[in-house]
């Protein structure tokens, strides 16, 4: 009969020493236990150290997912307490998953790998997504490339996610699903234009239209952006003009940014340039008509032919409308004979004229009213230079302040006349390529130098004088059409005395000499001092001289009496 053995005391305290230790590593660790039984909403679980838990059923349901759990399944828990107040233990099936979820999940972030998760609620901004057992956050922003109205068709499925930022401290995840579609249609994309070669034609449909073109799908997520000026040869002002929102069209591949994988495609390249050879087809000089297809500030666009426009500027669009708009001289539609004035094929331009197939009216004046014609207009305009008269067909002559008035000064002249005042003047100059017509209005009399004419330094003339002055007199030479001159009072007598300009009355004649003609500036210098010494002079030769010891008085006298 075999010895039963009692154990000892130190035998009782190893095995409570062991069974103390053994709770303590349990405690807030995840630990496999086994279903022992199901009751209504409730899953009991042997843990180990011959202890149970209680853990709702819905702890192992999956989004998405019914609960499909037996006696006898192994599980894995988190032990919260060894012991709780009805004796069993504390544990949870959501948080073991939620450490399990955070160990893989920081590995994936560390490797940039993707994560399997599923969409199940929607909060405010966003949504969150199970992640095996740990919540993340998914901004609205995060869910497509393409703003989502209705996110259903999305929830409660297994999808991957990228995560964006993990804070395990405050139990933060973000994760965005727009970043695996971005990648997945990049991947695609670079697929696609790996079998793509610039000058291919492909049809595609247009997805998208902007002001600047529109996007136009070639593949399934592979688009390309058509240029508006890339759709036709001719002017169009939007896209719309020529494609719309689901149009299926036959583009061409310009050209593929292989680093960015941008697609530019064209339409008009599918036809024939029509700037080939266009020097050729609108040599200079010729007329053609066309039709305005565009006006601008600076001038007006007119279409040649489908693809060839040409700018007529402001300038070459009217003989005598100037700085006006050209919407004031043609209108969009209108149909127009215009000149080539310019081609440069390199530069795509065609410069027009619009005036050069219309009469010249600068030719056409000159013509009628040839030099020295009279004709009369109205002031259009009074400037610092001059007056601007109108005359026929809009066109305006001037009259410069030097061709106003013989005797006065322009400026003085000028003040003589005011705008809207009908005038008479003379033609003196037509310049049909400056556009300009000289006028003069005393050029309508005769040049009061032309009375003096044969006159020069020394001759003495007969004066009028025309008014009175302290500085001297006005006199008039040559008659009521001759030139004036002006006297100074020093000029007025030999005598000092004599020297005053009150002596003299207008109306008065008196004999002066001429000390100085100056046709340029047009200058008569008179002097009466000059002419009584030259007198003097020519009596004392005739009639005695220093020697003879005869006085100037009887000299005069004699002389005077030979004159009577």
């Amino acid at each position: 009969m075999s010895e039963t053995l009692t154990p000892s005391v130190d035998d009782f305290a190893e095995m409570f020493e062991a069974s103390v230790v053994g709770q303590e590593t349990f405690e807030n660790s995840v630990v496999t236990g086994t279903v022992t039984a199901i009751e209504k909403d409730m899953a009991i679980i042997d843990v180990g150290l011959k202890m149970e838990g209680r853990v709702p059923l819905r702890e192992f349901a999956t989004p998405g997912q019914d609960v499909s759990l037996q006696v006898g399944d192994e599980v894995e828990v988190f032990v919260e307490r060894i012991e709780t107040a009805s004796g069993e233990a504390g544990i949870s099936r959501e948080k073991a998953r939620r450490e399990e979820a955070w160990a893989k999940l920081e590995k994936a972030q560390e490797a940039e790998e993707r994560v399997e998760g599923v969409i199940f609620n929607r909060v405010k901004g966003g949504f969150t997504v199970d992640l095996g057992g740990a919540v993340a956050f998914l901004p609205g922003s995060q869910v497509d490339i393409r703003p989502v109205r209705d996110a259903s068709p999305l929830m409660n499925i297994t999808q991957p996610f990228r995560i964006l930022k993990m804070d395990k401290r405050r139990g933060n995840i973000v994760v965005s699903r727009r970043a695996i579609l971005e990648e997945d249609r990049a991947e695609h994309r670079e697929e696609v234009v790996k079998e793509l070669n610039e000058g291919d034609e492909r049809d595609g449909v247009v997805k998208n239209i902007t002001d600047y073109g529109a996007f136009v799908e070639l593949a399934p997520g592979v688009d390309g952006l058509l240029h508006v000026t890339d759709m036709s040869w001719s002017r169009i002002n939007h896209p719309s003009e020529m494609i719309g929102v689901n149009d299926s069209i036959r583009v061409k591949i310009i050209k593929i940014n292989p680093e960015s994988h941008r697609i530019s495609l064209g339409m008009k390249q599918l036809r024939p340039d029509p700037w080939e050879g266009v020097a050729a087809k609108y040599p200079l000089g010729a007329k053609f008509n066309g039709k305005v297809s565009n006006i601008t500030d600076y001038g007006a666009f007119v279409e040649l032919e489908d693809g060839i426009e040409g700018l007529v500027h402001v300038s070459e669009m009217s003989w005598v409308k100037k700085n006006v708009h050209p919407s004031k001289i043609v209108t969009p539609g209108q149909e127009l004979e215009v000149m080539v004035l310019e081609v440069d094929e390199g530069k795509r331009r065609v410069s027009l004229g619009l005036k050069q197939c219309l009469d010249n009216p600068w030719e056409n004046f000159a013509e009628r009213h040839p030099l020295g014609s009279v004709i009369e207009g109205e002031i259009k305009n009074i400037t610092e230079f001059g007056l601007f008269v109108g005359l026929e067909e809009d066109m305006d002559g001037m009259v410069h302040l030097s061709d106003l008035d013989w005797d006065r000064s322009g400026e003085d002249a000028i003040k003589d006349y005011e705008k809207g005042q009908v005038v008479q003047a003379k033609v003196i100059d037509v310049d049909p390529d400056k556009e300009r017509i000289a006028l003069g209005i005393k050029q309508l009399d005769s040049d009061p130098m032309e009375m003096i004419d044969g006159l020069s330094r020394g001759n003495n003339v007969t004066c009028e004088v025309t008014a009175i002055e302290n500085g001297g007199i006005e006199v008039r030479v040559g008659g009521a059409n001759g030139p004036k001159s002006f006297i100074r009072k020093s000029e007025l007598s030999r005598d000092r005395n004599e020297q005053r300009p009150e002596r003299f009355a207008v109306g008065d004649k008196i004999d002066a000499k001429i000390t100085a003609v100056d046709n340029k500036s047009r200058r008569i210098s008179l002097s009466i001092k000059a002419r009584e010494i030259a007198e003097e002079n020519e009596a004392v030769q005739q009639y005695g001289s220093a020697d003879s010891g005869a006085s100037l008085g009887d000299i005069l006298g004699a002389a005077l009496k030979d004159n009577d």
